[in-house]
């Protein structure tokens, strides 16, 4: 059986040919491999005065002819979805979690329901490229480049607990409480962040480091978690800087560590997706001394509102003050 595809410039040629030729449709359809009615259709909906058929003048109107349909169904040619999409574009948020809560926000009205595969095509078609939407894209190049780390300096972790022994429940991602680490450099190599993220509901938090010292990551680090109840801090796994050697200052917090494998950044891969992100707001080469600590906030305040599919399309922030809930009910 044929398949279904569209008539192209070169089909439209050869039909011209064979009906000069004196072919039928149901000859034609045959050696193009398609249904006579699609043939038939063509000749009528394409052709030019006088019942004559024109290879170029049918493909400017089949092209003028599938542009209305796509211009007048197109979910995004509404103003109010139109408006909320890019409202959410330009606060960072990805099309698979505008998607996502989009159909979470209006589970019974599925006029609401857009594909996040649709939000990436109006990016890039033609007629709307000009809106700039592109820019609002996590990454500006089209391929795909080779992520470089930040240079660990492997040195002797006094008390170092390896990743393989860190408990099945950590690993599963079962057990709230759980924390990655990890900290970006700025200019320079001088000031810097610290960045932590909860395995279970995906929260970032971001601590100003005014050095990449032991001291000043460890004073980031009990910033984030002493105000949490024991419940929410129970672990925090981290790479083999040397700025993690005081690390058993969090057993103070009755906090256990665990150390990832030297150069094996994916093994506390949600916090480096959240590096990432934070990169997104500061690239590479940012002095964070000139940062304000109100403006970490914000985006810390952002990254935690965006929906993740993984989380049902809910935010961070509400799946871990959920959480926060059931630990004070305890």
């Amino acid at each position: 059986m044929a398949t279904h595809t569209k008539l192209t410039g070169r089909d439209r040629e050869l039909i011209a040919a064979w009906i000069t030729e004196g072919l039928s449709n149901k000859a034609m359809a045959r050696r193009l491999g398609r249904d006579p009615t699609t043939i038939g259709r063509e000749r009528s909906r394409n052709q030019a005065g006088y019942g004559w058929y024109e290879p170029l003048h049918a493909e400017r109107r089949a092209k003028e002819r599938a542009h209305r349909t796509y211009t007048a169904k197109h979910p995004l040619k509404d103003e109010k979805r139109y408006a909320y999409v890019l409202e959410k574009l330009r606060c960072g948020w990805s099309p698979e979690q505008i998607a996502g809560r989009l159909k979470r926000k209006h589970p019974y009205d599925p006029t609401w329901w857009i594909c996040h595969e649709t939000i990436y095509q109006f990016y890039y078609h033609p007629d709307w490229y000009h809106l700039g939407w592109w820019q609002y894209l996590r990454r500006g190049q089209t391929k795909r480049r080779k992520r470089k780390g930040r240079k660990v300096h492997r040195i002797r972790i006094p008390d170092r607990v390896s990743i393989h022994e860190r408990p099945t429940v950590i690993n599963q991602r079962t057990e709230f409480g759980h924390w990655e680490g990890d900290s970006v450099e700025g200019k320079g190599h001088r000031s810097g962040i610290h960045v932590t993220y909860e395995r279970v509901t995906s929260l970032i938090c971001i601590e100003p480091l005014t050095a990449i010292t032991a001291a000043a990551t460890l004073a980031a680090q009990l910033r984030v978690y002493q105000g949490l109840p024991k419940a929410a801090r129970r672990s925090v796994t981290l790479d083999n800087g040397r700025e993690q050697v005081r690390h058993t200052g969090l057993r103070v917090l009755g906090m256990a560590t665990y150390f990832t494998d030297p150069y094996r950044a994916w093994q506390k891969g949600g916090v480096e997706n959240a590096n990432l992100w934070i990169r997104y707001y500061f690239p590479k080469g940012t002095d964070f001394a000139t940062i304000a600590p109100m403006d970490l906030r914000a985006v810390e305040e952002e990254l935690n509102g965006r929906p993740r599919k993984r989380l049902q399309f809910q935010t961070p922030q509400e799946v871990f003050t959920e959480y926060l809930r059931g630990c004070d009910r305890k």
